[in-house]
C-alpha cells in the first residue's frame, strides 16, 4: 500500500522528519488484521451505519492495556452490534499512522509524539484524537554498578526506543535540562543517546552495550529483572504525576462518515477503564492473556506486577501535558513548533461519559472548537 504522499514540510514532525516509514507485511502495515472470533454477536444485533467492520489498531503493550481489555472480554464487539471489530497490532508509532492514512485501520491507540506527528504532517487533516487511555509508565532503568546517582548519567549511554518517539523525546529533554548537550539526530554527546527496539533492549543491557534506558513498561520492569535499578519514574516529573502515554485517535474521515461507531468504541474504552480500575487484579490477567495471545508469550510475574503498578487507566487525554510534550520536542531541536489546534475532538467522549455520570474532560485549548 502507498505512503503518504503529500509534500509535507520535512522538519514538520518529530520521528517523520527524520525516519522512513515502515513498510510491513499482510495488509501492509503490522499484523494482519483478526476479526475478535472470541466475542459473540448478540441475537438481533444489528450493523453500525451498515459498517461490516471498524478496524483497531493498538501495540501489544501494558500502557494500551485499555485496548487490550477491551478486546479480551470482548467489549469492542459487544458495543458495534453485528458491525464485526477487526484488529491489527504495530511495534512502532510511524507504521500505525501509515496503516491510519491509508484506511488499513480506522480507530488506534498510540502514543502522543506520534499522534502529534500524524496530525502535523498531514496539515491537521489525517486523524484527531478522540480520548485518552493511559497515563505513566515510562522509568529510567540503570546498572547500578555504572550509575548511582542522576548525575552519573553523564557520560553514559542510555537507550530509548526509537529516534523521536516519546520516550526519547523525554530523555533528551531532561537530559537538557541537566546542562548537558547532546545532538539529537545521532545522539552523541554529554551522554549518548542509543536507539534500540524495546524488544532488544533487554539484551543490550545485560550485555552491558548499553549502561541504562528510559523506556516504558513492560521493558522497563524487563531490565529490573535483569538487575537494573529504578533511577527515575518519569511521572516524578509531571504536575500531579500525571502525562498522556496513550490516545486514541480515528481518521478524520472515518469520524465524520461514523460517528456511531465511533461512539461504539469509545463506549467500550469507557466500559474497559471502568473496569480495570475497579478490579485492578482481574484486570492485569486479563491484559497478560491478550498480550499471550498477540506475542505467542505472556508476562512472567516479576515483570508483569512491577509494570502494572506503574501504568494508570483514564479516559482523560490530559491534552495539556500533550502540548508539553510537543513544547519539549521543540526544545529539542526535532519539532518546529506545530500549531495543535483542532487536534482534538472530544464531542463524542464527553457525550460517552457524561450518560456515565462523568465530568466531561479538557482539550486544553486544542480541541475543533
Amino acid at each position: 500500500m502507498p505512503a503518504i504522499t503529500p509534500p509535507f514540510p520535512r522538519r514538520s514532525a518529530v520521528v517523520l522528519a527524520v525516519l522512513p516509514l515502515l513498510t510491513l507485511t499482510a495488509c501492509g502495515y503490522g499484523s494482519e488484521a483478526r476479526s475478535d472470533d472470541t466475542a459473540k454477536v448478540a441475537p438481533g444485533a444489528e450493523k453500525i451505519d451498515g459498517l461490516g467492520s471498524v478496524k483497531i489498531g493498538y501495540f501489544p503493550n501494558l500502557t494500551h492495556g485499555t485496548a487490550l481489555v477491551g478486546r479480551e472480554r470482548g467489549l469492542f464487539q459487544k458495543e458495534l452490534g453485528a458491525t464485526k471489530a477487526e484488529y491489527a497490532t504495530f511495534n512502532a508509532g510511524p507504521s500505525e499512522i501509515e496503516a491510519l492514512n491509508s484506511g488499513s485501520i480506522d480507530i488506534g491507540w498510540i502514543g502522543p509524539s506520534p499522534a502529534i506527528n500524524g496530525y502535523t504532517r498531514s496539515g491537521g487533516k489525517l486523524l484527531r484524537i478522540i480520548g485518552g487511555s493511559a497515563s505513566g509508565g515510562v522509568k529510567l532503568v540503570v546498572d547500578p554498578k555504572k550509575i548511582r546517582s542522576l548525575k552519573d548519567v553523564r557520560g553514559k549511554r542510555i537507550a530509548t526506543p526509537q529516534l523521536g518517539n516519546t520516550q526519547d523525546v523525554a530523555f533528551l529533554d531532561w537530559a537538557a535540562g541537566q546542562g548537558w548537550k547532546v545532538d539529537p539526530q545521532s545522539g552523541k554527546g554529554d551522554v549518548t543517546v542509543v536507539r534500540s527496539d524495546n524488544k532488544v533492549t533487554p539484551d543490550a543491557f545485560r550485555s552491558g552495550s548499553v549502561d541504562g534506558a528510559w523506556v516504558p513498561e513492560p521493558t522497563a520492569s524487563r531490565l529490573v529483572s535483569e538487575g537494573g535499578r529504578v533511577l527515575l519514574d518519569e511521572s516524578s516529573l509531571w504536575p500531579g504525576d500525571k502525562f498522556v502515554i496513550t490516545n486514541i485517535v480515528v481518521r478524520q474521515a472515518f469520524l465524520r462518515e461514523h460517528p456511531k461507531a465511533v461512539e461504539a468504541v469509545l463506549k467500550a474504552s469507557v466500559e474497559a477503564n471502568k473496569w480495570i480500575n475497579a478490579e485492578p487484579e482481574q484486570a492485569k490477567r486479563a491484559v497478560n492473556r491478550q498480550l499471550a495471545d498477540d506475542s505467542g508469550k505472556a508476562l512472567p510475574a516479576d515483570v508483569l506486577d512491577p509494570a502494572w503498578k506503574s501504568v494508570r487507566f483514564t479516559d482523560d487525554p490530559l491534552a495539556a501535558t500533550l502540548g508539553t510534550e510537543a513544547a519539549h520536542a521543540v526544545r529539542t531541536g526535532l519539532l518546529e513548533k506545530p500549531d495543535l489546534k483542532g487536534i482534538y475532538d472530544l464531542t463524542i467522549l464527553d457525550t460517552v461519559l457524561r450518560a456515565e455520570g462523568e465530568s466531561p474532560v479538557d482539550a486544553a485549548g486544542l480541541g475543533t472548537s
